[in-house]
């Protein structure tokens, strides 16, 4: 079905974004009154409660409003089940009727892995989250979470209630953020926007959107690498990162492309974080795109280039293999191009990952 004809929608869960730099102290009392809730438990990551003041900042704005829970620090890079099993005996321990998920992917996909254990558990619905992310993974957007299993695997849930209600984007929470997990997660919100240019059943304006976020990462991208302090450039971003990811509600199931479910099974396997496995297969996976994609998804991708303000080859196959080729230098500019052997992949698994695909397996010795 073509993306100009179709529907749009998404969930009943989602009650509020708020953005903007410094909007925290306003906009979580805010949720907080508007959901009816009372304690929040924070879910977030070790180095951002030990390392930097952002985890302390929602602590006094909860205390302050007689709405805080408590802190759970234990969520590892990509989402460990031990992490999760240990965060639903604290919730329950505590009293809280809410999760505050602060951070990243992790803790973002953790609280909804932990939302989804409890709401199997007890039948009810899924407890409302606040997310506050720090990075441009973008895990707020969707209404499912990953997490990784006592054998490395990594698992999927997925429900439609599971979308947080409520997402708050300041930008001044991110400036503590390492470098490399900021740009590289950049990346990764790049990844979203250029693959949903040929997800199924995505419609026509989402798809518009995808353009303008990708503009903006290229262009904020570099100004926040060469200036951290920049909050405009990180507010870009954050805003970026969400129109690269816009919500949907999908009547069928509809996955995004080659670059994530590869980048899924390298991280998952070779803890890779899944910024960096974007920096790896981005790139070339839409180079071979220019090759197998249909007719229509090659032309979203091909008019790509006119959003980035670069001039045509003249052939749509030529431009997406152009778009390609700026992928690799934005890659690069950040400092982030990376290879399989720099974290230990051995090429006898390549078949595995590849599932088959020898487009994949040739991509795969191509990063390697």
């Amino acid at each position: 079905m073509s993306a100009l004809s179709g529907s749009y929608g998404w969930t009943d869960t989602l009650r509020r974004v708020k953005y903007g730099p410094g909007c925290v102290a306003t906009a979580l009392p805010e949720l907080i009154q508007l959901l009816g809730v009372r304690k929040g438990l924070i879910v977030t990551g070790r180095s951002l409660a030990t390392k930097t003041d952002v985890v302390s900042k929602v602590e006094e704005i909860l205390k302050a409003h007689n709405a805080y829970a408590g802190v759970f620090t234990d969520f590892g890079e990509h989402t460990p089940v031990a992490g999760i099993n240990a965060c639903i005996k604290l919730y329950q321990s505590t009293g809280a009727d809410f999760i505050v998920a602060l951070g990243g992917g992790s803790p973002i996909d953790g609280a909804k892995a932990v939302r989804f254990r409890l709401h199997e558990q007890s039948g009810d619905a899924p407890v409302p989250q606040i997310a506050i992310p720090t990075t441009l993974s973008a895990a707020e957007y969707s209404i499912g979470a990953g997490y990784t299993n006592e054998d490395g695997e990594k698992v999927a849930v997925s429900h439609q209630l599971l979308a947080p209600a409520g997402i708050i984007l300041d930008a001044e929470l991110t400036l503590p953020t390492p470098s490399r997990l900021w740009l590289s997660t950049g990346i990764r919100s790049l990844d979203h926007s250029v693959e949903t240019l040929y997800r199924p059943l995505v419609s026509h304006p989402v798809k518009i959107l995808c353009y303008a976020a990708m503009a903006d990462l290229f262009k904020y991208l570099p100004i926040s690498m060469t200036d951290p302090t920049n909050v405009e450039a990180r507010q870009k971003l954050l805003i970026a990162a969400w129109m690269s990811l816009w919500p949907n509600k999908f009547e069928e199931y509809s996955a995004l492309g080659m670059s994530h479910a590869l980048g899924h099974r390298l991280g998952a396997k070779y803890s890779i974080p899944h910024g960096i496995t974007s920096c790896l297969t981005l790139s070339p996976v839409v180079a071979i795109q220019s090759r197998v994609a249909s007719k229509e998804d090659k032309e979203y991708l091909a008019n790509t280039l006119f959003y980035l303000r670069e001039p045509s080859t003249g052939s749509i196959e030529g431009d997406i293999l152009k778009l390609s080729e700026l992928i690799a230098r934005l890659v690069e500019q950040l400092g982030l191009k990376s290879t399989l052997s720099g974290y230990n992949v051995p090429r006898e698994d390549f078949s595995k990952l590849a599932q088959g695909n020898d487009d994949l397996v040739e991509l795969l010795n191509g990063i390697y």
